[in-house]
């Protein structure tokens, strides 16, 4: 097979329409809009969203309360009944949560949760702590470092 021997699948592919082009060619004078009304005019037609005069869907739906808070503080977080799949004596940061597919990459701050219970005493470098997991993490003799 050579280059000039591929052809597109018959029927994947129409002609263009060339409008304007004089009357012989089938789409002159009106170019193929008819003669009058709305959809013979350039921009014509109705608007996305119009429903035929019924009140569209976003006219429909209430606007919801409240607001959306722009300066919110939005942590990855991991609770300390994760950290006990590190070894004993580890330092634990955003790299070996990371390793351990526990957070996703990315610049968002880590907070440490203290749903659980941790058995192994740790260094945990975390950018927030609950007081639950604060006092966990010091109860087993572990450290907690905020970065």
């Amino acid at each position: 097979m050579q280059i000039h021997d591929l052809k597109p699948v018959a029927g994947s592919s129409k002609k263009r329409k060339r409008v304007g082009r004089g009357r012989s060619s089938g789409y002159g004078k009106t170019c193929g809009r008819g003669h009058n009304g709305q959809l013979s005019r350039s921009g014509g037609g109705k608007g996305a969203g119009f429903e035929g005069g019924q009140n569209p869907l976003q006219r429909r739906l209430p606007k919801l309360p409240g607001f959306t808070n722009h300066f919110k503080k939005v942590f990855a977080v991991v609770n300390i009944s994760k950290l006990d799949e590190f070894e004993n004596g580890d330092v634990i940061d955003r790299n070996a949560l990371f390793s351990k597919g526990m957070i996703r990459k990315g610049a968002t701050p880590i907070k440490i949760l203290g749903d659980g219970d941790l058995k192994k005493k740790l260094t945990v470098k975390a950018a927030a702590f609950t007081p639950t997991a604060k006092s966990k993490i010091e109860a087993v003799g572990g450290k907690t470092e905020v970065v």
